[in-house]
């Protein structure tokens, strides 16, 4: 099991329109894990259990998106060190879809097909992708290709860098 202290930060989220908390993963913890893409993670941030996804921060580490109810558990605001233990999970569990997207998806037979056939970490990298985009129109734009591309039977989104910081600012 992986141990650090680290400090939590909040940084801009565009695709939210506001703030989120974060824990930056210290490079030589990071450096240990399996993937220098998103990597899922069962922890204990001050001693409170998660299961979450590590995302990439583009330079060679990653991070944890901190929601309202873990830093409420955890006691937990911006600026504090706060104590993390995790192991990397072969399990993954079902992203939170943009509303919008799952209901283009749902309208297509195809569409809707592939998506029941690919795995969970795959429906993460479609998530991942369509938020990546800074601008809502451009956001849009990517559900409406993804449906496209997910009508045609592609698993994964093409063109798109795992180990890509979706986020500005972290």
């Amino acid at each position: 099991m992986a141990h650090c202290i680290a400090t939590t930060s909040l940084v801009p989220h565009p695709a939210l329109g506001m703030p989120i908390l974060v824990v930056r993963i210290p490079v030589a913890v990071s450096t240990t894990l399996p993937s220098r893409g998103m990597v899922m993670i069962n922890g204990e941030l001050n001693d409170r259990p998660f299961e979450l996804p590590l995302e990439p921060d583009g330079a060679g580490s990653h991070w944890l998106f901190i929601d309202a109810g873990l830093a409420k558990a955890a006691g937990i605001t911006a600026g504090e060190s706060v104590s993390l233990s995790f192991e990397v999970s072969k399990r993954w569990p079902e992203p939170q879809v943009p509303t919008a997207f799952m209901e283009l998806v749902s309208s297509e037979t195809n569409a809707l097909t592939t998506w029941h056939d690919i795995t969970p970490m795959a429906r993460w990298e479609w998530v991942r992708w369509i938020g990546a985009a800074k601008q809502a129109e451009t956001r849009t734009k990517r559900m409406h290709v993804g449906l496209s591309k997910l009508q045609g039977g592609m698993r994964r989104p093409c063109c798109f860098d795992r180990a890509q910081c979706t986020v500005t600012g972290i």
